[in-house]
């Protein structure tokens, strides 16, 4: 077997000059010489080799792939070469955009996103409304988790009329973009948006295999030049892989009558008689084998254990030879060892049969069970050794990789595929040399060649659709019915669906550079980019670097996974590691944007914990949420639509970079508030006013007051600092600062046109407060008695009806004499009623209207009620509520306390949060540690505390 023979990329033939980098050339192909040769130098030198995360490639290897300066399967070299070229707008301190809080719908049903799989991706439509919402004509977009590179697509399509016009917008004769918005009344109107332009993109992923996808979307397509290299290629193939997806179209009695006369012919022993009329194979299924574990005779998975009258498994069927009742659980799985030439070695490997063939003769289709002529081709083709080079690698030991070794014994990556479809791939792989854009169309089938494929039951039996259910997104899964598809009809298939997807699509001279390398190191200089869009990896939800692993064996070029952020017990990866390596890849998107600029990431994973490593990381290094949104992709992924507990629209978070900074040396209490209001006054300044949706006014959760809190606590952590109050302290004291309107906290400057639009829409969504642990409680109890002091007797009925299922496990349910004694007052019945009390007494009552506060009567009526005190009064209240709460921490020091299983997150908070002003970050860590890790991870604040502790630690070390 020969090996591979590098593909070097090639561009549109021209012998015009070319200007790249400040360089001029006679051609494309020079100055794709010049710069290969300056990359190769680079490749040569061990300290860029030996940078974590360089891809693990020979040189040969990364320079087939690589087209730089704008394209390099390694870190790229020229990117801020790139930004020099035509340097972005400066720095400009009269930019402002409020966040992008239109909830986005927008479908994969179109030729660009279903032109290549991946296993995610954002509509590039999708992104198109965020670039343009956020940046003008030249601006540079960053996409450091880049994936198939659909945020350079949508950058270079700011500037297509055409594509803008899709999106519902209308673009005027001088380039300005309008986009219809909803008035305060419901009517539409036309209101100005951005202006038409293509935008710079620079794209960067650490997977080779998203960097190739990304580059070919992103790169100009002679489309003309395509098609007919690519249909000559595939005649090719066809000439010399064509026979092997053939079957013969005939009875049965023809078939027995003829059997040595047709084998004869297929062993190519004999011409083939003319009666023989010969069909072309689409879809051939496979099955397991099993045998029974009673009488160990073989039973196929497909012949016992398919209903085909409901289209589905059985859970139970009957063993042919000895009756017995079985399920697929029970069965054994049956082996079959051979000798692999690829590699040399004895392999065990899971016995399949074939056990259908769909096929068509001219235009129409049908399907039979085998016959002697299909399977003494399969033997044949099986026995048959192939010229030609093919990826033989070992599967890496993986989260992923280990199903298809357990089940199926498939431990090198030629395994995934018959030696049918092998063969063809590696022949077309080898005629690539002759077009090598082509290797784009390779790319893009060989996942849908493999064992991978699946029977769609339902529409099998029952039509609907194609049965061919292609691989499970998300995973190496072989099941026990895989189909094989006939990878002749996949390259037809490929060169289609990419020719309709380049097809129209007019883009500037290159303005998008890519480069493959981790997000944690971008060669930029700081505050160099206008805006970013992240669709970063999510937890455990995909093992990235597994999943790519056929791609990138057959492109020769490896992931080099150490820097990849993900949760993978086989990589030593917890949630921890993956929040450090967001944490690194955002403090590098938040080092080169510019300050007041914007980031916006695509969040999708169903579990809390997930979300708040990822908002902690977001947070740690400076950026401020200012909304979550939705974005709707119209389908789910598998995961999405079969957990229960799934996210079924992804949320879309935007942050930005604040203009200013906390002062670097805060020596008083006067400086660290002045800075805290300083920072709430500048946040506000950056969130929304209103939203309308549906004729109703929406609430904007980012206003409400303990969110306030929340973004506030954060950011000053970040600079080293703790807050100086508590949440209802901090609260009071907001609404002395600003103003507030449906439980919503604006600008003053901001008051006058948010009540003149709510005066236009009647309707108001309100955010619900849901009781779930301590803190919740409190909120709940300052909004109960803020509107109505009460007595203890009038407050626990209500109270006691929140504590229900949703009630935190973990969080001890304190009583309610205690939580209303550490946070609130009470009249005893003597001396001066509070205003609070007084006030509420004579409106809601006639009888109290007009008594004065020290009337016998109203003193009477007032006594023994709680009411929230005035902000003067906090002060020594609030010292009573953190005693309090530091002995139920000092508690929970103890060593004699291992694990904490019910515990209150207030009495976690307040330790953790003198500790951190003691700078006693042992403390922190070792009460973290015995807290159960999803807690910690579900908390914010504690989760926070515990991090920045981490990296003080170890920086004392």
């Amino acid at each position: 077997m020969k090996h591979s023979t590098p593909h070097l990329p090639i561009t549109t033939q021209t012998t015009s000059p070319v200007k790249c980098l400040g360089l001029t050339f006679e051609n494309e192909q020079q100055r794709r010489a010049y710069f290969r040769e300056r990359l190769r130098e680079k490749l040569t030198d061990p300290k860029f080799r030996q940078q974590v995360g360089f891809p693990q490639a020979t040189t040969e290897a990364i320079l087939a792939l690589s087209d730089p300066p704008y394209y390099t399967a390694c870190p790229n070299p020229w990117l801020a070469d790139f930004l020099h070229e035509q340097p972005s707008t400066l720095l400009n301190t009269n930019y402002h955009r409020e966040p992008f809080t239109a909830d986005v719908r927008e479908g994969k049903n179109d030729p660009i996103y279903n032109a290549h799989s991946y296993h995610t991706k954002v509509p590039h439509k999708a992104i198109m409304r965020y670039i343009l919402h956020y940046t003008q004509p030249g601006d540079v977009v960053l996409d450091s988790f880049c994936g198939t590179g659909m945020t350079g697509i949508a950058a270079q399509l700011c500037g297509d009329r055409r594509a803008i016009e899709e999106l519902g917008y209308r673009v005027l004769t001088d380039g300005n973009i309008e986009s219809v918005q909803a008035d305060p009344t419901g009517n539409q109107t036309w209101q100005p948006h951005s202006r038409l332009g293509t935008r710079r993109a620079i794209l960067t992923d650490l997977s080779p295999a998203a960097t190739f996808i990304a580059y070919n979307y992103n790169t100009a397509l002679n489309i003309i030049q395509f098609e007919q290299e690519a249909k000559r290629l595939l005649q090719l193939v066809e000439a010399e892989c064509g026979w092997m997806y053939q079957t013969l179209h005939a009875c049965a009695q023809e078939i027995s009558a003829h059997t040595e006369e047709i084998q004869a012919a297929v062993l190519g022993e004999q011409t083939c008689p003319a009666w023989i009329q010969l069909g072309r194979v689409h879809y051939t299924l496979w099955s397991d084998v099993f045998s029974c574990p009673e009488c160990t005779g073989e039973l196929i998975f497909w012949q016992v254990a398919v209903d085909q009258t409901v289209g589905q498994i059985k859970t139970a069927f009957a063993c042919p030879h000895c009756d017995v009742l079985l399920t697929k659980r029970r069965l054994e799985r049956v082996w079959v060892t051979r000798f692999d030439q690829a590699i040399q070695q004895v392999q065990r490997q899971a016995k399949q049969v074939p056990v259908l063939i769909y096929y068509s003769v001219g235009t129409t289709r049908f399907q039979k069970a085998p016959d002697s002529f299909d399977l003494a081709l399969l033997n044949k083709i099986e026995q048959t050794k192939t010229a030609y080079w093919f990826p033989t690698t070992p599967l890496p030991d993986g989260y992923n990789t280990r199903q298809p070794m357990e089940s199926h014994g498939i431990t090198h990556l030629h395994h995934f595929y018959t030696s049918r479809n092998l063969q063809t791939l590696a022949c077309f792989h080898d005629k690539i040399k002759q077009y090598p854009r082509a290797l784009f169309v390779l790319s893009g089938i060989v996942n849908r060649s493999t064992k991978m494929n699946r029977i769609h039951l339902k529409y099998f039996c029952f039509g609907g659709g194609g049965w061919n259910a292609g691989y499970l997104k998300g995973t190496l899964y072989v099941s026990s019915l895989p189909i094989e598809t006939s990878v002749i009809e996949q390259i037809e298939d490929r060169i289609k669906s990419i020719k309709n997807a380049f097809s129209g699509l007019t883009r500037d001279s290159q303005p998008v550079i890519i480069s493959t390398f981790s997000a944690h190191l971008i060669e930029i200089a700081d505050n160099s980019v206008d805006y970013i869009f992240l669709d970063p990896p999510f937890g455990s939800n995909l093992m990235y670097s597994e999943l790519n692993f056929l791609w990138e064996s057959w492109l020769q070029v490896f992931t080099h996974n150490p820097m990849e952020a993900i949760v993978n017990k086989v990589q030593g990866k917890d949630l921890n590691a993956y929040q450090r390596l967001m944490a690194a890849g955002f403090q590098e998107a938040f080092r080169v944007l510019k300050p007041g600029r914007w980031l916006t990431i695509e969040f999708s994973n169903t579990q809390a914990k997930v979300w708040n490593a990822l908002q902690a990381a977001l947070q740690q290094v400076g950026f401020t949420i200012a909304n979550i949104s939705a974005l709707d992709k119209k389908q789910g992924s598998f995961k999405a639509v079969t957990t229960t507990t799934a996210v079924r629209q992804d949320l879309i978070i935007s942050a930005y970079k604040p203009v200013k900074q906390l002062v670097a040396t805060v020596t008083t209490t006067a400086q660290l508030e002045t800075s805290i209001w300083e920072f709430v006054h500048n946040h506000l300044q950056q969130l929304s006013l209103t939203k309308i949706k549906d004729g109703t006014r929406e609430f904007i959760a980012e206003r409400d007051p303990r969110i306030l809190y929340d973004r506030t606590v954060a950011y000053l952590m970040n600079q080293g600092y703790t807050i100086p109050f508590s949440s209802q302290t901090f609260q009071t004291r907001l609404r002395e600062y600003f103003l507030e309107s449906d439980g919503m906290i604006f600008l003053p400057e901001q008051f006058a046109s948010y009540q003149q639009k709510k005066q236009q829409v009647k309707q108001h969504s309100q955010l619900e407060l849901f009781v779930c642990d301590e803190r919740s409680a409190i909120d709940w109890l300052q909004r109960f008695l803020t509107q109505q002091p009460a007595t203890y007797q009038e407050i626990h009925p209500q109270f006691t009806q929140l504590l229900g299922a949703g009630w935190k496990k973990h969080e001890l349910v304190p009583e309610l004499e205690t939580l209303l004694e550490i946070n609130f007052l009470k009249y005893e019945g003597h001396g001066p009623i509070p205003e609070p009390i007084q006030h509420y007494l004579s409106t809601q009552f006639e009888a109290y209207r007009h008594l004065a506060a020290d009337n016998p009567t109203l003193q009477q009526a007032a006594a023994e009620r709680w009411y929230v005190p005035d902000p003067q009064k906090y002060h020594d209240l609030e010292k009573i509520r953190e005693n309090h709460l530091l002995r139920e921490f000092k508690h929970y020091c103890q060593p004699s306390v291992k694990k904490l299983k019910l515990f209150r997150l207030e009495a976690l908070r307040a330790g953790f949060k003198k500790a951190w002003t003691q700078q006693d970050y042992q403390i922190i860590i070792a009460v973290a540690k015995k807290i159960p890790e999803s807690i910690l991870s579900e908390d914010e604040q504690l989760l926070q505390f515990y991090d920045l502790a981490l990296t003080k630690r170890e920086k004392t070390v």
